[in-house]
């Protein structure tokens, strides 16, 4: 099996990728994972991910949030098979020419698995949740398997990004309400694949604004995110509980105003 840290041929990303992507705020790659290496992968983050699952309540038991997604966050750190995947120099050499920059680090990984019957996704912007002081931040959104729109496909609000902050709201049935009408106001062009491909890559700004539909197939959506964030970046005065959260978590606590480059934020290239 090839390396991680080395790409494979067709799968650098190009001057007219990049601009699209800085454009529109999100770019699909696709590829990015050689047979062999998404059947090795694919495994270990399927059993990661129901090894460190807490989510016990039935479907219906569950509030919106609850019903889009089984959420399980930083793998890597308990896993070891997973922590090749997460600290891959192939993801984040992609991540920092995206983001023009020299070195990302990661905030943290999640696998996302959306089951049948699961809910849509309210709309969002990520970096909502991440209290950084820089607009260079990332998330890969990957599928372990074959994906099509009724299997809940992320959806974008293209040029969203350039608005920054647009609401101080959680994902949540108020956020997809209030969000709509703002992209609805703000005139974007909301776009998605069709399909894609296991080991295909959607990339996109942590304020570009997406959601997803519901999964209407009769299997789990498996898909695992890593976000990344130019290195050199500070932690700011948290605006909300989980920008809090996050500060205590993600980035260990750092004190606002210092270099947000704690053990749990290692350098990927």
């Amino acid at each position: 099996m090839t390396s991680l840290n080395t790409a494979l041929p067709g799968t650098e990303v190009g001057a007219e990728r990049v601009a699209a992507f800085r454009r529109d705020g999100h770019t699909l790659t696709p590829g990015l994972l050689s047979g062999e290496e998404l059947a090795h992968y694919r495994k270990a983050i399927n059993d990661a991910a129901y090894r460190y699952n807490t989510e016990q309540r039935k479907l219906e038991e569950r509030d919106t949030y609850g019903k889009a997604f089984l959420q399980v966050m930083n793998l890597w750190e308990q896993d070891e098979p997973v922590r090749g995947f997460t600290l891959a120099k192939r993801f984040g050499r992609i991540a920092a020419n995206l983001l023009g920059v020299e070195n990302v680090r990661l905030y943290h990984d999640q696998a996302l698995f959306k089951e049948p019957g699961g809910g849509f996704t309210p709309w969002h912007q990520d970096q909502y949740y991440w209290p950084l002081d820089t607009d260079k931040t990332i998330t890969m959104w990957m599928p372990l398997m074959d994906i099509n729109e009724d299997m809940g496909m992320l959806t974008f609000a293209s040029g969203s990004h350039r608005g920054g902050f647009a609401e101080n709201i959680p994902i949540s049935d108020e956020s997809e309400t209030s969000l709509q009408k703002y992209i609805r106001d703000k005139g974007f062009l909301v776009t998605r694949a069709t399909t894609m491909q296991a080991g295909d890559a959607t990339w996109h700004y942590g304020w570009t604004l997406h959601t997803a539909p519901g999964n209407n197939a009769d299997v789990t959506r498996e898909v695992m995110t890593i976000i990344f964030y130019a290195d050199g970046a500070h932690v700011t005065e948290p605006q909300n509980k989980h920008q809090e959260n996050d500060r205590q978590r993600w980035l260990s606590g750092l004190p606002v105003g210092s270099v947000a480059a704690s053990p749990l934020n290692p350098l990927i290239l």
